[in-house]
C-alpha cells in the first residue's frame, strides 16, 4: 500500500474554507433536524442546484425492478467507460448533480461517465440502491464495447457512492467473477460501516455538512429497523466482507471528516487481502472536500482524473 498525507502547503486556505462553510450552514437547520426527506433534497437549502451540462445525455438500462436511470457523458475520444455512484447517504443526491465534474472527467481521462440514478431511501430502503447499481454494472460489463467501443471499465463514487461501488464489485464478484472486468475503483471517503467507526460515533455535532446526528439519520432511512450487529453483516457493511480479489482501488480522505475511519479501515483491509492500494489522506479537509472550490479538492479531482485514466490504459 503506497500512503500519503498532503495539503500542509495550503492548509491556511482550507481552514479558512471550512470556517467559512460553517457559517454559511449554521444559518440553515440540519437534515437530521428538519426531519423531511422531501425538503432535504429540494433547493431549499445553501446550495443553488447545479446546472445541467447539455454534453450529458440522459438514457435508461434495464434492472430487475424496471429500468435504471444513467446520465451519460460521451467525450471526443473514447479508451474506457467510468462508472459513477453519487453520494448523498443513499437518502439525497442525483446523477445530475455533478454534470462539470464527470464532463471534466470524461474529457480529462478520456473515458465515457455513466452516472447511475439509483432509487432512494426511504421510498426505496436497501438493497434497492445496490440493486440498480450492480444492474448497471451487469449492463455495462456485457455492452460496454457495442456501446462506447471500448470494454475497459473503471468503478468509482464519493461517500455512500463509494460503499455501493465496493458493494457492486463483491457483488459481481460472489456470483460470477465478473467484477474483473473493473480495471480500478475510486473511492473518495466513503462509508463502510453502517453501525458506524469510531470517528464517525465520536465527531459529534461540531463539524460542517456532515456529523454524527446527520449519519444516523440517514442510515435510519437507508436501513431502517436494523440494528447494530445487523448493520456489521458482510452484506450490509462491506468494512466486513472477505476483500480478496479486487482491483486496484484509490483511498481520498480528509483528517476532519467523521468517516475518516471507514477510509483508514478499509485501505488496510484492502490491502491486507492483497490488492493494490493508494491512500491519500489531505489535512483539515472535511466530507466531500472535493465538491467545494478550493486548492486540495481541485488537486484530487485532477489525481482522480489521473488515476482513472491510468486503470483504463494499464
Amino acid at each position: 500500500m503506497t500512503m500519503a498525507t498532503t495539503g500542509q502547503d495550503v492548509v491556511g486556505e482550507t481552514r479558512a474554507f471550512n470556517a467559512r462553510m460553517a457559517r454559511i450552514l449554521g444559518r440553515f437547520p440540519p437534515l437530521h433536524k428538519i426531519d423531511d426527506v422531501a425538503l432535504a433534497r429540494s433547493a431549499d437549502g445553501p446550495w443553488a442546484t447545479p446546472p445541467r451540462l447539455p454534453e450529458g445525455r440522459d438514457r435508461t438500462v434495464p434492472g430487475r425492478a424496471g429500468d435504471v436511470p444513467v446520465r451519460v457523458f460521451t467525450p471526443p475520444e473514447v479508451t474506457g467507460v467510468y462508472l459513477f455512484l453519487h453520494s448523498g447517504g443513499r437518502v439525497v443526491g442525483s446523477a445530475a448533480y455533478q454534470d462539470q465534474q464527470l464532463w471534466d472527467l470524461a474529457r480529462g481521462a478520456r473515458v465515457a461517465v455513466v452516472s447511475a440514478d439509483y432509487r432512494l431511501a426511504p421510498e426505496n430502503p436497501h438493497p434497492a440502491a445496490p440493486d440498480d447499481c450492480e444492474d448497471v454494472a451487469r449492463w455495462l460489463v456485457g455492452t460496454a464495447r457495442r456501446a462506447f467501443g471500448t470494454d475497459r471499465l473503471v468503478i468509482g463514487g464519493e461517500s455512500s457512492g463509494a460503499e455501493l461501488a465496493v458493494r457492486t464489485l463483491l457483488r459481481l464478484r460472489d456470483t460470477d467473477g465478473s467484477h474483473r472486468a473493473f480495471r480500478g475503483a475510486y473511492l473518495a471517503y466513503g462509508f463502510y460501516d453502517m453501525s458506524l467507526t469510531p470517528s464517525a460515533r465520536s465527531f459529534g455535532e461540531d463539524g460542517p455538512l456532515v456529523t454524527t446526528p446527520v449519519i444516523r439519520w440517514l442510515m435510519d432511512r437507508a436501513f431502517p429497523g436494523m440494528s447494530p450487529e445487523e448493520l456489521r453483516d458482510p452484506s450490509i457493511s462491506p468494512l466486513y466482507a472477505d476483500l480478496h480479489d479486487l482491483p486496484p482501488a484509490r483511498f481520498v480522505v480528509g483528517t476532519r471528516d467523521p468517516v475518516l475511519d471507514d477510509t483508514l479501515f478499509m485501505a488496510a483491509r484492502w490491502s491486507a487481502a492483497g490488492n493494490a492500494t493508494d491512500l491519500e489522506v489531505v489535512v483539515e479537509a472535511v466530507h466531500g472536500f472535493t465538491m467545494f472550490p478550493i486548492e486540495v479538492g481541485a488537486r484530487e479531482l485532477a489525481r482522480g482524473r489521473e488515476f482513472v485514466a491510468r486503470c483504463v490504459l494499464g
